[in-house]
């Protein structure tokens, strides 16, 4: 299973920011659509960052007046991404290792998506529940 399966059922909705937008800014826009993580993006479309929740209380901890900083302040400027033939065992892997949770799916040098450590564990889930059913029934035809 790969990227591609989870952004086909997800979709490739991905909320972004300008990177001299305000921390303020930021939060409203992560409460308003549900989400844990923004992707900064340049004039040019191309992203340049990407500020999660962690990132921001990792920010307020230091300093609880950051509210009107840029977020280019706080983001996390070196942004790892994937791509749709990404699989998700090296994906998740990927995530748990270097220990962030949201990673921005790119395609031809455009922003495509966004999936979430969440996204991902779901996926396997249900492929894992899906070869158990599978198993199952061949279990019982086998004793009929």
């Amino acid at each position: 299973m790969n990227v591609a399966r989870i952004l086909a059922t997800k979709g490739s909705k991905v909320i972004t920011i300008r990177p001299e937008q305000t921390i303020r800014e930021a939060i409203a826009l992560l409460s308003q659509h549900n989400i844990g993580a923004l992707i900064a993006m340049d004039e040019a479309g191309q992203p340049v960052g990407i500020l999660s929740e962690r990132d921001i209380t990792r920010a307020i901890a230091k300093n609880e007046h950051i509210f009107d900083q840029p977020l280019a302040e706080v983001m996390t400027k070196n942004v790892i991404t994937g791509v749709p033939q990404d699989d998700l065992r090296v994906v998740a892997g990927t995530m748990t290792e270097r220990r962030f949770r949201h990673l921005p799916i790119m395609d031809k040098g455009q922003l495509i998506g966004i999936i979430s450590i969440g996204d991902v564990v779901k996926a396997q889930r249900d492929q894992y529940e899906g070869e158990i059913d599978t198993l199952h029934t061949q279990i019982l035809a086998g004793e009929a």
